[in-house]
């Protein structure tokens, strides 16, 4: 009898029970693989950088540019020339931080856009705000206002376009992810006609090209002042994205699930999207339409990491900084003229949402006919 219970009370084997310290230690190793791998992710972030830094039509030796800028903070002997001092702090870096800014806060967005709708072709352009900052930009290009009204104009514009979509959701009752894409289709498409209109009167020798121009997306304008417009949207929403990123994990669950736990899907949804908004509004401001980039790195990233985003969300940052980097430098080394990157872009991302809609065909003309 007195075997029989000491026998009941033993665990069978060692892996009935684990030592009370191992969900702890699961928990550090976890933590720490993901510390790792956004470290490698910053580095190469890092190492393309001064890369693009040093290339160009002057080219400055990346070991000089490295001594350059730690000379800015430590007293270092002076051993590069004034111009290639004036070359890369005064032109290519406001550019390569303003590239990095608007690349990490577009691929959050597209991110957190495909985690919210849970549809692997969602981006930020099923807001309507790309075209509502579009409009704005353009008409401040219109009538000649100047860079301060285009900023302005267009970050304006976004968020006159995200608040309409939100009226119509609001406005009809019943399934809110559904119209909130339809509101956002409705209201991106009425937009388009605006800017459609607008270049249809432009005058064609002095405001045409300049529009033309915008709307294609560049980056060669890039200044401090830009820099600082740009990171007041994009930084604070970005660091609210990331803040919420677990919770974005329950949101991709499903409604029931989210409140279930004890979470109101509504309010988070709309936290995020007006985070969205703020981010798309800002990139567009200062660089025009980037297309693409939204949904091909939150891919990607997954591709590499997984669909948790608790790590997809600050990865994605990285390698889309890192993406829109190369193919910024790619667009003013390439050819004697600088080519909109909104055009490479494109060229890159449409194959690659060719080949999402193949992969994913089944499952989408499955949720079709249902």
């Amino acid at each position: 009898m007195t075997s029989s219970s000491v026998d009941v009370q033993a665990p069978a084997s060692d892996d009935a029970v684990p030592p009370p310290g191992q969900p702890r230690r699961r928990l550090r190793s976890r933590v720490g693989a993901d510390a790792t791998l956004i470290i490698a992710f910053a580095v190469v972030l890092l190492i393309v950088a001064i890369g693009a830094l040093a290339v160009g039509r002057y080219t400055v030796p990346p070991n000089e540019i490295v001594r350059m800028l730690l000379g800015q903070v430590f007293p270092l002997q002076h051993t590069w020339y004034p111009q290639e001092e004036s070359v890369v702090l005064d032109v290519r870096l406001p550019r390569v931080l303003l590239v990095i800014l608007v690349g990490a806060g577009l691929s959050l967005t597209g991110a957190v856009m495909q985690a919210v709708f849970r549809n692997p072709l969602a981006s930020a352009q099923i807001l309507g705000v790309s075209s509502g900052a579009s409009f704005g930009g353009v008409l401040a290009l219109l009538f000649g206002l100047g860079s301060v009204a285009l900023v302005s104009g267009a970050f304006f514009g976004g968020i006159l376009a995200l608040v309409l979509v939100l009226a119509i959701a609001r406005a009809v009752p019943g399934a809110p992810l559904l119209m909130i894409i339809l509101g956002g289709t409705v209201v991106g498409a009425m937009f388009q006609a605006m800017v459609s209109f607008i270049t249809y009167i432009a005058d064609p020798s002095s405001e045409l090209p300049s529009i033309v121009f915008w709307l294609m997306g560049s980056f060669a304008t890039a200044s401090y002042s830009k820099i600082l417009i740009a990171a007041v949207p994009i930084i604070p929403a970005a660091v609210v994205m990331l803040a919420l990123r677990w919770r974005v994990n329950i949101l991709s669950m499903g409604d029931e699930d989210a409140i279930a736990i004890g979470l109101r899907p509504q309010r988070l949804r709309l936290v995020l999207l007006l985070c969205v908004a703020l981010i798309t509004a800002g990139s567009v401001a200062v660089a025009g339409v980037v297309s693409w980039v939204g949904l091909v790195v939150p891919h990607l990233v997954r591709m590499i990491v997984g669909t948790d985003n608790r790590r997809v969300l600050p990865i994605s940052a990285l390698l889309g900084a890192t993406y829109l980097l190369v193919i910024d430098t790619l667009s003013r080394t390439i050819n004697s003229a600088e080519i909109p990157i909104g055009i490479l872009t494109a060229v890159i991302g449409a194959p690659f949402f060719i080949a999402l809609l193949i992969k994913n065909r089944n499952r989408l003309w499955g949720s079709a006919n249902a």
